[in-house]
């Protein structure tokens, strides 16, 4: 019971990481010091989709499961399991990536103008 418990606390962090890839731009607008910790997690979230870096929550899951007599998750991964086909088709993945990075990238734009007038504010006080 407690590593189905594991695995099932593992998905909810996996999907909150995967949540924080695609916004975690925009909550630096307000928390600005938070950018480094983005940069970190779309540098790993991109690298695990674009490369196939093996990401260490879904292997804790597989190990979670497979401890608690269930099956892991296919060879495909997380996102292809939890997301792809549920959240959005599975003949959308090309521009789900792309609408990823876009707001990504937006949020980074965001932030660097964000940042800009701050100190200009500075400056003119």
């Amino acid at each position: 019971m407690q590593y189905r418990i594991l695995a099932d606390v593992t998905v909810v962090v996996h999907l909150l990481f995967v949540a924080y890839v695609v916004v975690g731009g925009y909550i630096a607008w307000r928390w600005r010091k938070t950018i480094v910790l983005h940069l970190a997690a779309v540098a790993w979230g991109f690298s695990a989709v674009l490369v196939g870096i093996e990401c260490p929550l879904t292997h804790l899951e597989n190990w979670a499961r497979l401890r608690a007599g269930e099956q892991g998750l296919p060879s495909s991964g997380f996102i292809d399991h939890y997301l792809t086909g549920v959240i959005y088709p599975e003949n959308a993945v090309g521009l789900v990536r792309l609408l990823v990075a876009v707001a990504v990238v937006v949020s980074w734009v965001g932030y660097g103008v964000i940042v800009t007038r701050r100190s200009a504010n500075r400056v003119a006080a």
